[in-house]
């Protein structure tokens, strides 16, 4: 097959020309629509079921929602005392949707449903400009309908955000290489920037793939290339490092304390606990740091790392349905194009997105750190993109032999993978697995001889396949926008489909309680808006115990206990403080008011330490201590100063149980 002369363009490309511009309506806009249509219907529909969906999250969104200073840093509460974990421009998103439309569930979860549908239109329009209208819409639909991104554009973590800033950086440097523009490759550059606002050192996985494309294909000498990547270089760090510049010039006594660092400093965070850290598994201040060197074969709290690891029960059904299928059309396309111009643009789309989907994958399977399912989502694009040219490129080829057989053999490898992962969950509707099968079967054999068949019958034969490839993860997308999602470790498809915390399958469903932190229906009491009580955290009690759990976990408060937090609450800087994050989120969201949240995420930060605690009681800025939530373990190295001042206050204070909840009360000391 040589697809050189089955695609060949004027200017020596082996992509197809673009639709020439309209401004009338054409049949293409029409089905954008209709895509575009049912991935909103699918993102927004029932959204307010999760509640918070990740507490954690939601209560910076109210904090920077009614604090300009919390919403720059991304505190977790408008008092300022610590802030989130990551960098903050997700919630920069979400904090200004609870200013302009108030604090709800609606206000904090669809900018995550709408950034989803921007991510398929954009995936779409790059796709289209490298092999047409029908690779874009196949890819968009993939990207629509893929398990791990319907559940993270309907959640409130950074990875929505994270996902539509790198498939803008994939679509500017294809315009790049495609125009030699040095605008378009520094506006990708600058879109890695924000992204690593977003969610750090994950956003520069897909640079290498970038580079590489520019350096090889740009239309231009390769001394302009080597500038213009200089150039580049300078737009990402200013774009991803002007903030960290302030913060590190700002006073520290003056900002909240960097979450998730040790020594409040926002370079051990980015280089530390979320960058290096990631890889190696010495994540100091973790809940359970992997402990297990980066490589095939290793094992430590977060599974055994390699190149097999994205198939495992954990992970798989999250977003690794046409993973396989992915790599192998990144193989075809470069063969395809092996012989063609240096400034070709399908092998340009090849190498950026086979690239992205390369480093990203070996990335994951072989870092020993944390690492959860519904990081997947991070593939999703790049899968989607190979799924969308490859499946379009073959499909135009058809008439050679090599096409016809390349295509029957990823129908097959698609269909019987999907078979294999449907079977893991054979309690849930088992009809589809067959119907899968099936469908490939009618696919792959009419593929045989779909180039002597009338137009409308090798219409039909494309179909089977596409459902065939689709219905999988349609029906695993379908059943996570269908069911309620709470908690600090998400995951998508049916209950059973696997789970994947701490081990590789400590937490997903149902682990520590009813429904386990990635999903979890509404608790009793908890209202319209669910804290993760489905962790199994406790809500009253002393302070022994409750360990990963109820750390993890966010309450949902008794209306007895709402009224104690609000009650002389303008008196009090902070209305309360609880132990870990996630605790803290669901008093905060609850009453409305700044609620410390001791230790930050893994209640193993310093800040504040026990001195600093005493001080602030002294000076009557914190009216209530929440007890019932276990110190998170120092293990790995973190600070116990949370241990400390639990084991202060119960020595010094009286408890009193409101609402199911013990509750210690700063001002009157025993």
């Amino acid at each position: 097959m040589n697809v050189t002369t089955t695609l060949s363009r004027p200017d020596g490309s082996t992509a197809p020309p673009a639709d020439p511009p309209s401004s009338r309506l054409r049949p293409r806009h029409a089905l954008l629509g209709v895509l575009l249509a049912a991935t909103a219907a699918l993102y927004l529909w029932d959204l307010s079921a999760s509640g918070w969906g990740n507490a954690f999250y939601a209560a910076a969104s109210q904090a920077g929602g009614v604090s300009w200073k919390a919403w720059f840093f991304g505190s977790s509460d408008a008092a300022n005392l610590i802030t989130v974990d990551k960098t903050p421009a997700a919630l920069w998103v979400s904090g200004l949707s609870v200013r302009i439309f108030g604090l709800s569930s609606w206000s904090v979860l669809a900018p995550q449903a709408l950034i989803g549908v921007a991510s398929v239109a954009l995936l779409y329009a790059s796709v289209r400009r490298t092999a047409g209208t029908a690779a874009g819409l196949l890819a968009g639909a993939t990207l629509a309908l893929t398990p791990v991104a319907v559940l993270m554009f309907r959640f409130d973590n950074p990875d929505a955000l994270l996902v539509l800033l790198l498939i803008g950086s994939g679509y500017a440097t294809l315009r790049a290489v495609d125009q030699g523009r040095t605008r378009w490759l520094v506006l990708a550059a600058t879109l890695v920037g924000l992204a690593f606002l977003t969610k750090m050192l994950q956003a520069f996985l897909v640079v290498p793939a970038l580079a590489l494309v520019w350096l090889l294909v740009a239309p231009v000498g390769i001394r302009r290339r080597l500038r213009d990547l200089a150039l580049a270089a300078v737009a990402l760090v200013v774009s991803g490092g002007w903030w960290v510049f302030v913060v590190e010039l700002w006073p520290a006594a003056d900002r909240p304390f960097i979450g998730g660092s040790q020594d409040n400093g926002i370079l051990e965070l980015i280089f530390g606990y979320n960058g290096f850290g990631r890889l190696t598994g010495d994540e100091v201040g973790s809940v359970g740091g992997g402990q297990a060197g980066a490589g095939a074969g290793a094992t430590g709290s977060w599974g055994e790392t390699g190149i097999t690891r994205l198939f495992g029960s954990e992970f798989a059904g999250q977003g690794a349905w046409l993973l396989p299928t992915a790599v192998a059309l990144t193989v075809v396309l470069l063969a395809l194009t092996r012989r063609a111009a240096r400034t070709d643009r399908l092998r340009a789309a090849t190498l950026v997105w086979g690239g992205w989907l390369v480093v990203t994958w070996l990335t994951f399977s072989l870092m020993a750190g944390i690492f959860h399912p519904y990081y997947l989502v991070a593939l999703a694009p790049a899968v989607a993109a190979l799924i969308g040219i490859g499946s379009v490129v073959l499909w135009r080829s058809r008439t050679t032999p090599a096409a016809r057989i390349t295509m029957v053999v990823l129908v097959a490898v698609t269909t019987g993978w999907a078979f294999v992962l449907l079977r893991r969950t054979p309690e849930w509707q088992p009809w589809l697995a067959w119907t899968v099968l099936a469908l490939g079967a009618v696919g792959a054999l009419g593929l045989l001889a779909v180039h002597r068949a009338p137009r409308a019958l090798a219409l039909g034969v494309a179909t089977a396949a596409v459902i065939a490839g689709l219905a999988g993860p349609a029906g695993y997308s379908l059943a996570t926008a269908a069911t309620p999602h709470t908690g600090s470790i998400p995951a998508a498809g049916p209950a059973g489909a696997g789970t994947g915390g701490p081990g590789g399958g400590g937490f997903g469903r149902g682990q520590f309680g009813a429904g386990g932190p990635g999903r979890s229906q509404r608790p009793p009491g908890a209202g319209a808006f669910p804290g993760a009580a489905g962790f199994g955290g406790r809500t009253g009690g002393g302070f022994g115990g409750g360990g990963i759990g109820s750390l993890l976990s966010s309450p949902a408060p008794q209306a007895a206990v709402v009224t104690a937090l609000q009650q002389n609450a303008s008196s009090y800087t902070w209305a309360a403080a609880a132990i870990g994050s996630n605790s803290a989120a669901g008093y905060q969201l609850a009453a409305r008011l700044p609620v410390m949240a001791l230790g930050g995420y893994n209640g193993t930060d310093p800040a504040p330490t026990l001195a600093q605690f005493q001080q602030l009681v002294a000076q009557q800025r914190v009216h209530w201590f929440v007890g019932g939530t276990g110190p998170g373990s120092t293990s790995s190295g973190g600070s116990d100063d949370a241990q400390q001042i639990a084991r202060w206050v119960q020595d010094t204070f009286t408890a009193t149980t409101v609402g199911g909840t013990t509750l210690y009360d700063l001002s009157r000391a025993s």
